[in-house]
């Protein structure tokens, strides 16, 4: 009898890549809702959650073997882990303790989660793996990408009987660094791979955004969300006005922002954002100790093939990052991403699976 409602081969997971075994590992909870990760970028590769009728489906988006993320030829960060450094790094470089460092440019003149070779494309130690929750542990070594400092990073996932799937990141470093980690799966309520999100109703408790230039690096300050396309302070139909006339949104091809939470006590777990798919009933909420979250609402897909067939087409997914600031290492009047030697870096993203009438 079928126990499980994962549809990959788990042997299609089973490699070993620069000295490590790479797997694939199954959670789950009482209530049914069940997912599959990899220790290679501890990639989300399915989560089922169930409908208002109780029908579960995958939500997430991506691939059905290992070698389609190793040897990706599109989008690369499905369901991933982000490192060293979450977003944006203008001009590719930054200044710590009066050194420039330079880091991978592989996002126009800019560099873009991590490099050519983040924590993404990492095969991550496991630690401890049981039904509920995925111990996982990365070194990165001093100059791994450009980035000072060997980096070690605890990350644990797990999936109780309240359907919160909690990210639980730790890191310490034996020098001073920048660290900004989150997480990369695609949501789509529906179910991953049919129709958009332009139908999901997003609510963000923000009440500013860092605007972009056209390369999308943050430009001065933080600006008030009122009066924009970007304003989620109430509950608003994420297609209704993404193809607005905003210069904001000509310029990230859609949602492709970082909101600035509002956080009344800092690293306090605080709601963040919710998601409402109406059809299905099914709604996903986010809460994290963050100070931001980027919004991106799947602008460049381009027809990504998937799993089982299905076709990644535009806007046919969100990601709920929660985060830093982009370019935070070139901002000093941004919240710090500064990790000092002996200081420990914390972040938790919780995400809530509930359905709704």
């Amino acid at each position: 009898m079928k126990t499980s409602l994962s549809k990959v081969n788990p042997a299609d997971f089973d490699a070993v890549i620069d000295g490590k075994k790479v797997g694939l590992f199954i959670l789950k909870n009482k209530n049914g809702i069940e997912m599959s990760v990899t220790n290679f970028g501890g990639r989300v590769v399915e989560l089922f959650t169930p409908d208002k009728n109780g029908e579960f489906v995958d939500i997430v988006l991506g691939k059905e073997t290992l070698d389609e993320y190793v040897n990706f030829k599109d989008e690369r960060f499905l369901g991933a882990t982000i490192g060293r450094f979450g977003n944006r790094i203008a001009n590719s470089q930054f200044t710590l303790n009066g050194t420039v460092y330079n880091v991978p440019v592989n996002d126009g003149k800019n560099s873009l989660h991590g490099g050519f070779n983040g924590f993404d494309m990492k095969v991550w130690d496991v630690v401890e793996a049981t039904e509920t929750k995925l111990h996982l542990r990365l070194i990165s070594p001093d100059g791994d990408e450009g980035y000072p400092a060997e980096l070690t990073v605890d990350m644990i996932y797990s999936l109780n009987d309240a359907n919160e799937f909690d990210i639980t990141y730790t890191a310490t470093s034996d020098a001073d660094t920048h660290v900004n980690l989150t997480h990369h799966s695609f949501f789509n309520l529906h179910g991953a791979g049919v129709g958009d999100i332009n139908d999901h109703v997003m609510q963000i408790n923000a009440d500013k955004y860092t605007p972009i230039d056209d390369t999308l690096i943050p430009e001065g300050e933080p600006a008030s969300v009122e009066g924009t396309p970007l304003d989620f302070r109430k509950p608003t139909v994420i297609g209704e006005r993404v193809d607005s006339d905003f210069i904001q949104l000509k310029r990230g091809n859609g949602y492709d922002h970082n909101w600035v939470l509002n956080k009344t006590t800092p690293n306090a777990l605080e709601f963040a954002a919710e998601v409402f798919e109406p059809v299905s009933g099914r709604v996903l909420s986010v809460y994290t100790t963050e100070p931001a979250m980027q919004f991106y609402g799947g602008n460049f897909f381009t027809g990504t093939p998937g799993k089982w067939g299905a076709i990644y087409n535009r806007r046919a997914s969100l990601a709920l990052e929660t985060q830093h600031y982009p370019d935070s290492p070139n901002r000093p009047d941004f919240p710090s991403t500064l990790l000092r030697k002996g200081e420990t870096y914390k972040h938790i993203c919780k995400y809530v699976f509930s359905v709704r009438k």
